[in-house]
Parts: structure tokens; C-alpha cells; sequence
């Protein structure tokens, strides 16, 4: 699943620009900036290159006002992009399923009944319909931004607060953030031995009492 962690943002990023450029409606840089969450220079140095590739079109309109127009190269990029993202994201799930099962098998056969989901996002519900093949159970969900959302009948709270009920297995659930919510946890002071990343190799089992309530 490594390799899979490694897609570049570029592809992403230019798919949702040919996205929104491809309506009827002229954009200016400051509503892509906005419809997509990122900042203007951002978006400008995006459209940049997508306008050397021969992908957009600048349009000019009275007061120095600037649109951006998708040209035939561009909307075959556009399909092109889709194409590759939705290969993408079937390898993501094919992979990150089997792997998640993986270890939840590993974990079932060292005695562990229950663990916790620590980073909620499409791979934690792909880890959790692993996590359903097992005896299992999901008895905590953290992520700080997701705080007070439901996640399969359990209300996700923060790393602190979860770490703070329960002393089981923390599984990385996410795959863009397992670096920084492996940080997170560290910093929160829980060992390395009880976090546990879904293909990594090397992994030790846990050795403590699962049902204590320590860091």
C-alpha cells in the first residue's frame, strides 16, 4: 500500500481544475481558489502550467477581468485524468482491504478483541468493512477534525479523549495522514509497540493486558 501513498497531488489538483473550468460558466482564479479549498497563488500556478500544455485557455473581458476556458485538448485530459483516478482508487481499495484484513488477523490471533481507529477518511470505512470479517470489535474512533461525527454507530472524538478511555490497539486509519496522526499519537506518549499500520512490515504484536487504560 505504499506505493499507493505516493500518488502525486499534481494529477489531483488538475483534474479538479479541468473539472470546474469545463462548465459553461467563466471562472475567475479567485472562484476556483474558493470552489476547491486552496489559495490563489495555488490555483494560478496550476492554471499555468495547465495553459503551456495547451489545456486552458485564458479569456479576456472588460476591466482587466480574466476567465478560463477548457480547449478540445484539455476535456481529453480531463477524461484521461478521471480514467486514471478511478484505476486509482479500485487499486486503493483492493489493496488497503486485503491489508487491513491482514492485520486484524494478526492482531485476532494474538488475542487482541478489540482496537481503536485512530484518522477518519474513505480508507477508514474501507479498513472497517476488514475489521467486520474478524471478531473484532471497534470500540474507539479519533481524529481531532472529525470530533462529534458518527462513524458507524460510534461518535468519532479527539486523540486525547480516546486514548484517555481505552488502552487497546490503536490502528492508523487513514492513509494521506498515517505519518502526521502517527506523530499525534506519539506526542500523546503511546508507544510504538501500540500503534499499528495497516501493510507496514515488522510490526510486533502487542504484549500488554489490551482491556488497561495506559498510554
Amino acid at each position: 500500500m505504499n506505493d499507493l501513498a505516493r500518488k502525486p497531488l499534481d494529477s489531483s489538483r488538475s483534474l479538479q481544475l479541468l473539472s470546474e473550468i469545463s462548465g459553461e460558466e467563466p471562472l475567475s482564479q479567485r472562484e476556483l481558489s474558493r470552489r476547491l479549498g486552496i489559495a490563489v497563488g495555488l490555483v494560478n500556478s496550476y492554471l499555468k502550467n495547465l495553459v503551456s500544455k495547451g489545456f486552458v485557455r485564458v479569456k479576456n473581458f472588460p476591466s482587466n477581468r480574466y476567465a478560463y476556458l477548457l480547449t478540445p485538448q484539455g476535456m481529453a485530459e480531463k477524461s484521461r485524468l478521471a480514467y486514471q483516478h478511478l484505476s486509482y482508487f479500485t487499486s486503493l481499495y483492493t489493496v488497503a482491504r486485503q491489508d487491513y484484513l491482514n492485520l486484524f488477523r494478526s492482531l485476532e490471533e494474538s488475542g487482541v478483541s478489540e482496537v481503536a481507529f485512530c484518522g477518519v477518511d474513505e480508507v477508514a470505512e474501507v479498513a472497517y468493512l476488514s475489521l467486520r470479517e474478524t471478531g473484532l470489535e471497534l470500540v474507539a474512533v479519533m481524529d481531532d477534525g472529525q470530533k462529534g461525527n458518527p462513524f458507524f454507530g460510534l461518535p468519532v472524538v479527539t486523540l486525547e479523549d480516546g486514548l484517555g478511555k481505552t488502552g487497546v490497539p490503536v490502528v492508523i486509519s487513514s492513509l494521506k495522514r498515517r505519518e502526521e496522526l502517527t506523530s499525534a499519537l506519539l506526542g500523546l506518549g503511546v508507544t510504538t509497540g501500540r500503534i499499528f499500520v495497516a501493510g507496514a512490515t515488522g510490526q510486533r504484536l502487542p504484549a500488554f493486558n489490551e482491556h488497561e487504560t495506559h498510554k
